[in-house]
């Protein structure tokens, strides 16, 4: 297995892992992640997962300047060397000689590779209960996807409820997760014309896709549902309840019980 590194302007690295949405590519991109928080160097800021890519971001002035000089030295090249060439030694450094095969070491494992369990503590994989109540005022689009479908409203509940769908990244709003593994039996296309305003919580789909808005933003996905969980905390950390390598599943609860849990959650509905 390899990556490949390119600059993110002049204080960040994208470490690419892959071209396609795949699992075993998210797995990489998670324990990555992990690697780089658990043995961080001298500057570094923080990690962004993504589909099939880390960003890494550091902060030029916190580069250990004595290091980055005894590095360059040692190079046996014409080519002038960057902080940015410097910061790719430094992870590339870390994952080979922790977790990732390089093309020098094809015959290490991604999952099996023993120094890896010694030197860095896996995140446990999280599956995440997302309770919601679907149709009516909080999924007005849940009629159009079962009549798109031919299916019943019952049937479109129980299909999105009986997958479990991974986070495969957090974009477009805090907390809002791209996840897949949902039933080609209910893909819907976008609205054609996007609404102003989508409560916070609402659980819509997109094509192959199923996501829960964490604010209130505009947005063109089928709304079928609305969770009371509150996605976004920007007063707890992490400020997110859901992350890249987590796993959901929804379950179907009535209009009373999302009140009760509305109240134990009262920031969703202002989408703060």
């Amino acid at each position: 297995m390899t990556w490949v590194m390119e600059p993110l302007g002049d204080s960040a690295v994208v470490i690419e892992f892959g071209t396609t949405i795949d699992k075993s590519i998210l797995e990489k991109v998670t324990v990555a992640v992990a690697v780089i928080e658990q043995h961080p160097f001298d500057g570094y800021i923080e990690c962004i997962p993504s589909f099939t890519t880390v960003t890494v971001f550091y902060d030029l002035d916190q580069i250990n300047l004595h290091d980055l000089y005894s590095w360059t030295e040692q190079q046996d090249t014409d080519k002038e060397v960057s902080v940015f060439d410097y910061v790719c030694f430094l992870i590339q450094q870390s994952l080979v000689s922790i977790i990732l095969p390089s093309e020098d070491n094809i015959q290490s494992t991604f999952s099996a590779e023993s120094q890896y369990r010694n030197h860095v503590i896996q995140p446990p994989h999280k599956v995440i209960d997302i309770p919601v109540c679907y149709g009516n005022e909080y999924g007005p689009d849940l009629e159009y996807v079962a009549t798109y479908h031919h299916l019943s409203v019952e049937e479109v509940i129980a299909i999105h409820c009986s997958c479990e769908y991974l986070i495969y990244a957090i974009g477009f709003a805090p907390g809002f997760p791209y996840m897949g593994g949902m039933s080609t039996k209910i893909a819907t296309p976008r609205k054609a014309t996007p609404r102003l305003v989508i409560p916070a919580g609402s659980v819509g789909i997109a094509g192959t896709q199923t996501g829960i808005y964490p604010l209130a933003t505009p947005g063109g996905w089928q709304l079928i549902g609305r969770t009371p969980l509150t996605l976004f905390r920007p007063n707890q950390h992490p400020p997110v309840l859901l992350a890249s390598g987590m796993s959901i599943r929804f379950r179907a609860i009535d209009e009373e019980e999302y009140h009760y849990l509305q109240q134990l959650h009262p920031l969703a509905e202002e989408g703060i």
